[in-house]
Parts: C-alpha cells; structure tokens; sequence
C-alpha cells in the first residue's frame, strides 16, 4: 500500500470517528425518526385545537380517512422498493370502486359485489407488471401512464359517467362501520371496523417483505436488479406479481372507498397516485429503490392525514395544503439524498 492510501485512510478513519454522535444518529433518525415527526405534527396541532384533535373521534376519523390511502401506499411501497413507479393506482381504485357500483345497482349478490373491486384490481394491476416485462418498456412510467388514461376511460364507461349511490351494508361494512367498545365519561368509543383492517393489511406485508423469500427478492431487486438475476432471482416474474399486488391494493382502496362514501363515482382517485407516492416518499423509502420499512409507510400515511386533517380543523385552504404537501415532499427526497451521500462516505 502507498504512502498517498495510507493517508488517505487514515483521513477517513478520522472523520468518521470524529463524528460519534452523527454515526449513531442517522441510523437512529433513519428507523423511529417518523415517529417523531408525526409526534411533533400531533402536538403542534393539538397546540392549535386542544379541544378537538385528540379527542376519540377524531383520531378515528383520521384513520379512516387515511386508510384508502392506506391502502394505495402500501402498494406503492412494494413498487417503489424495486425501483419503479405506478401511476395507475388512482385510476384502478376508480375502475374497481365503479364496477362494484354498477354491480350492486344491478341486483348482484353482495358477496359477489364486495370483491369485484379486488379483482378488478388485481387483473389491470397484472396487466401493468405484463406490460413493463414483456413489452420491454423503458420504464413503468409509460405502462403505468397509459393505464392511468385507459382505466379512468373504463371507469367512465362502465358508468356512463354518472355517479352511483346507495350500496348494501354489507359492501359498506369495511368502509363505514363502527365497533362499539364501551364508554367512558359519556363518550362512546366506537373503533371504525376500517382501522382494523389497515392493521391486518400493514402486519401482512410486514412478515411478507421481512420474512419471506420473496421479500428478500423486492429488496434484491431493487438494489441491484442486474446482481440479482445473475444470482437466479427471476426478475420478471418478481416484479409481475409486485404490481399484480399494488394493483390488488387499489382495488381493496376502491371497496373501502365506496363504504365510506356509500357511492361509487367516476372520478374517484384522482391524484390519490400522487398522494401515494408522497406517503411512501415521506415515509423514508428511496426513488433508488431496495431502502425502506413497513413501519415507516405508516408513518408517511398519518403524517399526510395529520396534516390534512390539522388543517382543515383550522380551516386552512386547501390550496395552502397543497403547497405545504409538496414542500413536505420535496424535504422528503432531500433528505434521502443526504443519507444517501452519508453511506456512501461511511
């Protein structure tokens, strides 16, 4: 080894242990730094409403809001992680939530009706990973794009256009019902069934993408893809059943849409794909794909209801939340750029 490496080794060995306090925070910040954030978020706005922010109906209520996005993010998530994109899922949450309508209006039987929106989902979903595999597309950008117009333009067809309302209470039940828990000091706890189902949902693709094989092959994917099909991993097949899920996730978005609205209409999801993706972004996975948690999605998905709820209750604009969102997201990426530059130098 020469003199020049050996200095330079030294140069580095020094200030990496010049920084002790640095080298432990970023991997500290980087696995419970969301908790925090939404810990500062929620008390910021409990300082702006203490009257109503915490208060038992209002945390429920910011579940169920969030939980189609819930939904769309945690499918997002998957795709992400292999270092790709689908701009489709708010389109596909329209198709699936419209097909469910029209076939609850038709007499359908309802067992049928609750999982038309999954299935509808689950087959454009496949139809996107098909596409980007088999077709060789550059990028899921354009497969995705192009689904985005095709299953919108389904969407409207299937209804006409027009709007349906009234669905039985038993498609209904994931999106609108409530279990009653008890009472206490004269309020009645009721936990929104919908809060439950995100919990099962989040746990499922924790042990998935944890400990499974085929959540070790996401990561692998999107690390290196190249890497991982030298190593027998068959890529194609791998992302196929990637966005065959995020697809199935939009049409579950689709069915607990409907229940809380107790409608299906046509232009349902739009920019929700946007709203995903900042969640997952927000959430501390990468655009480079292979980095990110369950955990962490979650936390993306209620600093975006925080947020938006926390507004509202202060009659913020919408158009201000907007601006705040894209600020946040921005942030978001920027700071997955920093780490990014902090692994590499250490």
């Amino acid at each position: 080894m020469t003199e020049s490496n050996k200095a330079e080794r030294v140069d580095q060995a020094e200030d990496t242990d010049s920084n002790p306090l640095r080298v432990k925070l970023i991997p500290f910040m980087d696995r419970f730094g969301i908790l925090m954030v939404i810990l500062v978020i929620g008390l910021v706005m409990y300082a702006l409403q203490p009257e109503v922010f915490f208060t038992w109906r209002n945390i429920t209520n910011i579940f169920k809001q969030t939980a189609a996005n819930g939904m769309l993010s945690i499918g997002m998530f998957l795709v992400i992680l292999t270092a790709g994109i689908d701009l489709s899922v708010g389109s596909i949450l329209a198709v699936g939530m419209m097909t469910l309508a029209v076939a609850n209006a038709g007499n359908v039987p309802w067992p049928i009706v609750i999982v038309l929106s999954p299935i509808v989902g689950t087959f454009v979903g496949f139809l996107n990973g098909l596409g980007i595999t088999k077709l060789r597309m550059p990028h899921p950008f354009i497969m995705t794009l192009g689904m985005l117009f095709m299953a919108r333009g389904a969407a409207n067809l299937i209804s006409g256009g027009v709007p349906y309302s009234g669905l039985s209470d038993p498609v209904r039940f994931l999106g609108s019902f409530r279990i009653y828990l008890g009472e206490i000091d004269g309020t009645k706890l009721n936990l929104p069934v919908v809060i439950l189902v995100t919990i099962v949902v989040y746990f499922a693709f924790w042990v998935m993408l944890e400990h499974t094989v085929f959540g070790r092959r996401i990561y692998a994917i999107g690390g290196n893809p190249q890497a991982a099909r030298v190593s027998g991993i068959n890529v194609d097949r791998v992302l196929i059943a990637v966005y065959t899920i995020c697809g199935l996730m939009a049409g579950v978005a689709g069915l607990i849409m409907a229940g809380r609205t107790n409608s299906g209409f046509p232009n349902a999801g739009v920019g929700m794909e946007l709203e995903a993706i900042a969640a997952v972004i927000i959430g501390g996975a990468s655009f480079f794909g292979g980095r990110g948690h369950v955990l962490g999605i979650f936390g993306g998905v209620m600093i975006m209801g925080l947020i938006k709820n926390g507004l509202n209750l202060n009659n913020v604009s919408s158009f201000w939340q907007q601006i705040l969102i894209g600020a946040i997201i921005i942030l978001a990426v920027y700071i997955d750029v920093l780490r990014r530059e902090f692994a590499t130098r250490h």
